[in-house]
């Protein structure tokens, strides 16, 4: 069995159904740990996948000032969650078969696809949290694109390709590709942008409901049934693809299956998870470490990280690649 070699197609499809199945498990198990680390017992691990089933049984309920985008958004995030496991080294080192159809700056603008989506559904609503949690999330949105078109740049000539395979191989190549300066303020940078964008500190509260700190649950508060279950499973989703990233690609690009047979696939899934689950635990620890910023204080954060990945640029060009 463990000789079994998969269809290229069929690994692909495996690497979409690792992020869709694994995502609610990598959020409860970070859940409980940071539950752990406030002294609290915490929710099981297994209970965001309850939540998925309670909420896909639950009755849809439409604002009367909305219209069909507000149905269809988000299917389309959904959608845009799926598409991007194509593009990424998820589980192995060689491209698959849509692994080269678009670069990791491609993957960012599917990304981006999602969030407007999910903002453009709560802008619908024109109920006052879900526009206020929009609206915030679209001017954050606008401050770190940028910084992720560093970071992708800074990455593209220290690897000199911007394909995620390639720029894995290279970190993969050598020990010594990781500590690269150049290499390495280009991870600080991504690793804040991704710690923004998961709703950790020092940007909002990911479980609160606070108007200070409403963010992502402002933008889906008029949600209900199925249509909130895509939202939160998209979430839990988007959270393990931006983790895929940085491991995967920036940070430790290890345990990938190098070749098609069945057991390397297998292998390759609980040690992503495992991956996932460790960079989720820092994330947490550092969530529960320090107090939230001010929400004008979120800008200050930004321009840190993009001046990391600007640096990481110039010290490339200064002979610190």
């Amino acid at each position: 069995m463990g000789s079994l070699n998969l269809m290229p197609a069929v690994v692909q499809a495996v690497q979409v159904l690792t992020i869709l199945m694994g995502a609610p498990l990598v959020s409860g198990v970070v859940a409980k740990i940071a539950a752990g680390l406030q002294g609290r017992r915490g929710p099981r691990i297994l209970q965001p996948y309850y939540d998925l089933v309670k909420l896909f049984s639950k009755e849809t309920l439409i604002p009367d000032n909305s219209s069909w985008v507000f149905l269809i958004a988000p299917i389309i995030a959904f959608v845009c969650y799926l598409t991007v496991p194509l593009l990424i080294p998820v589980l192995t080192t060689f491209g698959l078969p849509l692994g080269y159809m678009g670069d990791i700056l491609g993957g960012g603008f599917i990304l981006a696809l999602a969030g407007f989506s999910v903002a453009l559904a709560g802008t619908e609503t024109r109920a006052p949290y879900a526009q206020l949690g929009s609206s915030r999330a679209m001017t954050f949105g606008a401050l770190i694109e940028p910084t992720v078109l560093f970071v992708v740049f800074a990455a593209g000539i220290i690897t000199a390709t911007d394909l995620p395979y390639s720029m894995a191989a290279t970190v993969r190549s050598s020990a010594s590709q990781i500590v690269r300066p150049a290499h390495i303020l280009a991870a600080l940078a991504f690793f804040m942008v991704v710690l923004t964008d998961t709703g950790r500190i020092p940007v909002e509260s990911h479980s609160g409901t606070l108007e200070f700190g409403m963010i992502d649950e402002g933008r889906t508060l008029e949600h209900s049934g199925a249509p909130f279950a895509l939202l939160k499973w998209g979430s839990a989703m988007k959270q393990l693809i931006l983790y895929t990233i940085l491991i995967d690609v920036f940070v430790a690009p290890w345990g990938l299956a190098s070749n098609t047979r069945l057991i390397s696939v297998l292998i390759a899934i609980p040690a992503l998870l495992v991956k996932a689950i460790i960079l989720g635990t820092v994330f947490a620890v550092i969530d529960n470490s320090f107090s939230k910023l001010r929400l004008f204080k979120i800008t200050e954060f930004l321009a840190a990280a993009f001046l990391l990945a600007a640096l990481s640029v110039l010290v490339f060009y200064l002979g610190g690649g």
